[in-house]
């Protein structure tokens, strides 16, 4: 039996492919901060349902003590490193803890894994934020950096720190640079979720707005669960590589909002109103990825629609509302 010990195991994208490795037979251990355990139902209610099925390790990213002694105790055969400080907004805000928790975070994990489970493969969740602004259009693994954020830059550096475990210590580690991926179980600082989550809420009669910031920004948005198997298939290759994951299909922040309360039966130019505080200090206007490699050398492709992963969100935040 495999043993996969994944970070970020209570975040959206944990929670799915947790799901994933236990379907095939893996023997799943977690990294949580303390208080999850201690705080189960609120901590860990992406994935209570496989609670009994997964084993929990109380760690901390910014501790290398915490993490080299679970490598010590679990030895897993994969490691994928997915938490972080993910909110893009919030980098501005605090740019500081952003670039400790990942660049550290990331460095700490690395060191344990080469340190004490030296076979281990590796999975580190890169970004389409490193490519900021773009170069090019669409993206592709050739695409050079130009990040526009603390937490872009944070995943450049992860990225470049895993490339080099790679390439100095012979560590079995890939990296995805996934584009926007989202679903019923994505934060609701999110915009996507942000957006689901209001027209639930004005649907119901318990919100009158909406406020966003730049709705030309353009991504190319896909559903999460699909985004976990392309993860699984990188681990799965001899040859360690990074990937680009993206459906290939781009959308405008405006037309995520038309579609999610259209589904409602609402028009988003009666609810929705452009702030000037949720604009980002420095943009990143356009995002679209190139995933050939992918299709071509792990056999992955995205065969989900935009319109029905929004009309997903819209009903899961209107059976929350209707149940609260």
């Amino acid at each position: 039996m495999k043993r996969a010990l994944i970070t970020g195991i209570t975040g959206q994208d944990g929670s799915y492919l947790s799901e994933l490795l236990l379907s095939k037979g893996y023997e799943v251990h977690g990294v949580v901060r303390r208080v999850a355990i201690e705080d189960p139902v609120h901590r860990l209610h992406r994935i209570l349902h496989l609670k009994d099925q997964i084993q929990f390790h109380a760690a901390s990213l910014e501790s290398f003590p915490s993490i080299y002694r679970v490598f010590e105790m679990v030895k897993p055969d994969e490691c994928y490193h997915l938490a972080a400080q993910s909110f893009v907004a919030y980098s501005f805000e605090d740019e500081f803890s952003t670039l400790n928790a990942n660049i550290n975070g990331t460095h700490h994990v690395l060191a344990a894994l080469r340190d004490s489970a030296p076979h281990c493969r590796f999975y580190f969740a890169a970004s389409s934020e490193m490519f900021g602004k773009v170069a090019q259009v669409p993206q592709n693994e050739q695409t050079p950096f130009h990040p526009r954020s603390a937490y872009g830059i944070s995943k450049v550096a992860g990225f470049h720190l895993t490339r080099n475990y790679r390439e100095a210590n012979g560590i079995k580690a890939s990296s995805g640079i996934l584009y926007n991926h989202e679903s019923p179980r994505r934060g609701f600082e999110f915009v996507t979720r942000k957006i689901t989550s209001h027209v639930a809420r004005i649907k119901m009669g318990l919100a009158k707005e909406l406020r966003l910031g730049n709705l030309e920004a353009r991504r190319d948005w896909g559903h999460a669960r699909e985004y976990v198997k392309a993860m699984w298939l990188m681990l799965q290759e001899d040859k360690p590589d990074d990937y680009v994951i993206a459906t290939g299909e781009q959308h405008t922040v405006r037309e995520f909002a038309e579609v999610a309360f259209a589904h409602a039966g609402l028009d988003y130019h009666d609810y929705v109103k452009v702030d000037q505080q949720f604009m980002r200090p420095s943009e990143v206007e356009t995002l679209l990825g190139d995933a050939s490699k992918a299709r071509q050398k792990l056999g992955w492709s995205y065969d989900g629609k935009f319109t029905d992963l929004v009309h997903e969100m819209v009903e899961e935040d209107l059976r929350l509302v209707q149940h609260r």
